[in-house]
């Protein structure tokens, strides 16, 4: 059973290139948006799986959205692409919360991995809290 993507970019072109790449390969569903200031919003109503966002993005940026997604919900994986990669914005990504960085342009291959790393690596997440949870009241 696949999870659910939201991805956010503010070129067209890229959400659809994303958003095709996905559904074609993956069992994941996706919701994208064009506008970043609408992702705290989405996050509050609908759990994600998965953010997927450009850096540069008028309105708020990548790592402004990092930042707000992480006050919403800790776990969540994010995965930055960008086509002004440095290792400096690399860095402070990553400082940040964000899980991957990948710099465009990309390959299919790459995305997908990378998708299917980040999804794994919080199910891995999630189990962990709940076995800690279970263990915890024995511990008492």
């Amino acid at each position: 059973m696949g999870g659910k993507i939201l991805i956010v970019d503010d070129e067209l072109d890229m959400l659809e290139l994303l958003e095709m790449i996905i559904v074609e390969r993956t069992p994941h569903r996706v919701v994208t948006t064009n506008n970043p200031l609408e992702v705290p919003h989405l996050l509050k109503e609908t759990p994600f799986n998965l953010l997927i966002t450009d850096l540069r993005m008028p309105g708020l940026s990548g790592m402004d959205l990092i930042r707000e997604a992480k006050k919403i919900d800790p776990d969540l994986p994010i995965i930055v692409i960008t086509a002004y990669g440095s290792s400096q914005s690399a860095e402070e990504s990553i400082t940040e919360g964000a899980y991957d960085y990948i710099t465009k342009p990309f390959r299919k291959d790459q995305i997908i991995i990378t998708i299917n790393r980040a999804m794994e690596w919080q199910t891995m997440k999630k189990e962990l809290k709940t076995l800690k949870a279970q263990l915890k009241p024995e511990r008492e």
